[in-house]
């Protein structure tokens, strides 16, 4: 189980104590067979100074976590660096709301039994003794484990730390656990302290739910049940109960968007998409006498993915990448082959199979049994274009900017561009036209017709 150097323990344990925390453990015994990827290891019985001169011995030491009784050891193994958390056990105190500001107290001879207890869930409360194999579990984790339930390791847990709220969610969901009666109740009771929490410890917990749950439903479901939702995204408590009359959908929108995010693949992007592509829904909602339509619910429906995952401090990629999934989620597969070049140009071919898989999602996710066949066919068709390279960009061209201001003597600036989009256009009819002779007298019929229209307007502005 343990990955530290063999040498690095037998060290360790000739004055102290070493154990294995947390997440590996727990994954141990839930995963059987699976090796976990993270170690994290406590220290007892060799003061914090003793314990990096030992391990510099064996790797690298950074002593960046001082502070906390925590080292970063990096080890290497074929030349490849391995870095472990190494910390001295500690107990922690609270001393602000959210647990903004805390005080953490080290002492290489605190019992393990005493950090343990410091912990947010009697899962992740489990340790392993490197010298005799002993699992440390003073709170019954293993029996939470057995019953497949998360419980709280104390009453004021999420008061210290509201984002374990989160985690208690995302764990539930992911590993298909209940909650357990009275750590439910606690995180209805503190619900509303998940709004003190930064911005970027709870995306990274929502991350975890979208990428790493079989159905991140659950989830959205425990915390729409808590209280959690309304508090930190009520744009998709909004959709709660808006129901879609009309015969296209089985459910209301909230489990519309549940159901998708369960179909869609293990993808950040795509569950995201899913996430937001109905966000808008309840603003655009007009019933008419065959049911509801909901016109130009993907447009500002990118717009709010957008203002939400700004909100959460979502990368720039993330964020343009998911509004343009959401915006063009309607598309139509019944095209003609310009108009599906058209759309491979309009969203790119880093997203384009990522908005396939998003349409499948979303027919899945609608609950009335219909099927993808044109989506294939459409992805097949796209493939095809791919494999004849076809040109689905200005980076395709067979001229750039350069060969045009060479040509017309132009400098840098807008009318290069619209030149290029021009023969984009053309190329999007007939891929076969993307030739450079062509190009050009392309090119040169632009500018002709642009002096055409100047002369016009000149003619226009003379007479008026």
């Amino acid at each position: 189980m343990c990955t530290l150097n063999k040498d690095t323990v037998a060290e360790i344990l000739k004055t102290g104590g070493l154990y294995e925390v947390g997440g590996a453990v727990r994954d141990k015994y839930l995963f059987a067979g699976i090796k976990p990827k993270d170690h994290d290891y406590i220290v007892t019985g060799i003061p914090y100074n003793d314990l990096s001169k030992i391990l510099k011995n064996f790797g690298k030491v950074d002593l960046v976590g001082k502070s906390f009784g925590v080292i970063k050891f990096t080890q290497f193994k074929d030349g490849k660096p391995k870095t472990f958390d190494i910390t001295l056990p500690r107990t922690e105190f609270s001393t602000g709301e959210g647990h903004k500001d805390f005080q953490v107290d080290f002492d290489p001879f605190i019992p393990i039994e005493t950090d343990l207890k410091r912990r947010d869930f009697t899962i992740n409360a489990m340790a392993v003794s490197l010298k005799d194999n002993e699992l440390i579990d003073p709170l019954d984790g293993m029996g939470d484990l057995k019953n497949r339930q998360i419980r709280m390791v104390y009453e004021e847990s999420f008061k210290d730390d509201p984002l374990r709220m989160l985690r208690a969610v995302q764990f539930s969901a992911r590993f298909e656990f209940k909650i357990e009666p009275d750590t439910l109740k606690a995180i209805k009771k503190y619900a509303h302290l998940i709004k003190t929490i930064s911005p970027e410890r709870i995306s990274e917990e929502l991350n975890k739910l979208l990428e790493l749950a079989d159905k991140p439903s659950n989830g959205f479901r425990l915390m729409q049940e808590t209280g959690l939702l309304k508090e930190f995204f009520p744009e998709l408590e909004a959709c709660v109960s808006v129901d879609q009359p009309g015969g296209f959908h089985k459910y209301d929108v909230f489990e519309h968007t549940l159901h998708v995010i369960d179909a869609a693949p293990k993808d950040l992007k795509i569950r995201l998409a899913a996430l937001f592509h109905d966000i808008n829904k309840p603003q655009h909602k007009r019933v008419v006498p065959k049911g509801a339509t909901f016109y130009g619910h993907e447009s500002s429906g990118g717009k709010t993915a957008k203002k939400v995952l700004t909100r959460l401090r979502y990368s720039n990629d993330i964020i343009k990448d998911v509004r343009l999934l959401v915006e063009r989620h309607m598309f139509t597969t019944d095209v003609s082959p310009k108009g599906m070049r058209r759309l491979v140009r309009r969203v790119g071919m880093d997203l384009i199979f990522k908005l396939l898989d998003l349409r499948r999602a979303d027919v899945e996710g609608q609950g009335m049994g219909g099927t993808t066949e044109d989506v294939d066919q459409f992805e097949a068709d796209v493939k095809d274009e791919i494999d004849k390279k076809s040109p689905f960009s200005l980076s395709d061209l067979a001229i750039d900017g350069n060969d045009i201001m060479e040509m017309f003597d132009l400098k840098p600036g807008k009318k290069v561009g619209e030149i290029l989009e021009y023969l984009m256009e053309k190329v999007l009819e007939d891929p076969s036209e993307n030739r450079k002779e062509n190009l050009e007298s392309f090119a040169k019929e632009f500018i002709q017709n642009d002096i055409e229209i100047n002369k016009d307007k000149g003619n226009q502005n003379e007479n008026s």
